[in-house]
């Protein structure tokens, strides 16, 4: 049943499951048809089913015959509202939103690995679920209602598996400790005086104390955090004023923290929040900021990294096998990993050869769909090693 014909027909139906998706998207907190698509085919291949978990999410189980562990495999499922610009046939059919992250791969790859254990329950000690997430793209994602739901209880350890282009088809990476940042959002407003262009004597310009802001900004990172603790501050918005003869009245900015640990975290809020009053009250203006702390950081679990740096060997080989650099872009699978030990993983799906060259989120994004075999595989490999080892 693991012989060559096997895996080509697996990847035969995880390639029509993935396309199936990827023109069919739906956003987070909207996933009704993906979820019943999952929930549907998990049932076709034998397995137990609990659907609606912490919203639109699924959870197939399948039990050994030998008492065990508890082993949580986890896949996001929602779409991001982007239009797909790729000419291909399976490019999304819904205007404005389409599969711009890989999600649609994550679930073929999840379904491929449960259809695998449906039929080799032998390979079993103990029991493995199968989560389908809805809503990682937004806040304040699925992880949390998962959870709240009872989504992880009773569960040992949990894996997640994410394709990544930026690694060529054929690589895996992961790392021990912290591997993907916590990512907080700010909104600012700084109300001043509005007036006559001609007469900014009688006004508070918003917009030059905003423009100050900005520039004090960029120092909390250069001058208000540990230079050996990575860290980032970003402005990506900033709108005043409506007429070039007018002073705004009001100035809107936002933008976004990229931090590793929560000493460093906790203190640009703090940092920030200061700034912000003390520069719009240097300007005589009024400020306002409402400051939301997003997803924590990935943090890994070191056991569970070095049994990734185990098995994935046996995947990739010995010379495929990276340390993943720590990096910014923020992962609600963080959640998960507050609570239970557990690994989360890069899957190279990068290829030239097959367009496969786009950033994540971007309109053009695509995958190598070879990629997804490779994943099924280590996934197996995770649980299995887990099992046996307990």
């Amino acid at each position: 049943m693991t012989n060559n014909i096997w895996w080509d027909d697996l990847q035969i139906h995880m390639v029509e499951w993935r396309r199936h998706l990827h023109r069919n998207p739906e956003v987070s907190f909207h996933e009704e048809k993906t979820s019943s698509f999952i929930a549907d085919m998990l049932e076709s291949f034998g397995v137990e089913v609990k659907r609606h978990v912490g919203g639109h999410g699924v959870i197939g189980t399948i039990r050994g015959d030998q008492p065990g562990p508890v082993v949580m495999l986890r896949a996001d499922m929602d779409a991001l509202p982007i239009h797909d610009e790729k000419d291909v046939e399976y490019a999304s059919r819904k205007d404005g939103a389409m599969h711009a992250c890989g999600h649609d791969g994550h679930v073929s790859i999840l379904l491929g690995t449960a259809l695998y254990f449906s039929r080799n329950k032998a390979a079993i000690k103990g029991e493995i679920r199968f989560l389908f997430q809805p809503a990682e793209e937004l806040l304040p994602g699925g992880a949390v209602h998962v959870i709240a739901d009872g989504g992880l209880d009773g569960v040992d350890v949990i894996y997640g598996i994410h394709l990544w282009t930026p690694l060529p088809v054929g690589v895996a990476a992961s790392t021990a400790g912290s591997m993907m940042a916590a990512a907080d959002d700010f909104y600012i407003e700084i109300i001043g005086k509005g007036g006559h262009g001609g007469m900014p004597q009688s006004t508070v310009d918003s917009l030059v104390a905003g423009s100050a802001l900005v520039m004090q900004l960029q120092t909390v990172v250069s001058r208000s955090v540990d230079p050996l603790r990575p860290a980032v501050l970003t402005i990506g918005t900033m709108q005043a004023g409506a007429a070039q003869n007018v002073i705004a009245e009001s100035c809107k900015m936002s933008g976004t923290v990229r931090t590793f640990d929560e000493e460093t975290r906790s203190g640009m809020k703090e940092r920030i929040h200061t700034m912000v009053a003390q520069t719009g009250a240097a300007y005589g203006a009024k400020t306002d900021i409402k400051y939301i702390m997003g997803y924590p950081p990935v943090v890994n679990d070191e056991r569970e990294t070095e049994r990734f740096f185990q098995e994935a060997v046996h995947v990739f080989g010995a010379q495929n096998v990276q340390a993943s650099p720590m990096i910014m872009p923020a992962e609600d699978f963080a959640y998960y990993l507050q609570q239970i030990p557990g690994c989360f993983m890069f899957v190279g799906a990068g290829n030239p050869d097959k367009g496969a060259i786009y950033p994540h989120h971007h309109p053009k994004f695509d995958f190598d769909e070879d990629a997804m075999q490779h994943a099924v595989k280590l996934f197996i490999a995770m649980a299995t090693g887990y099992t046996a080892e307990v």
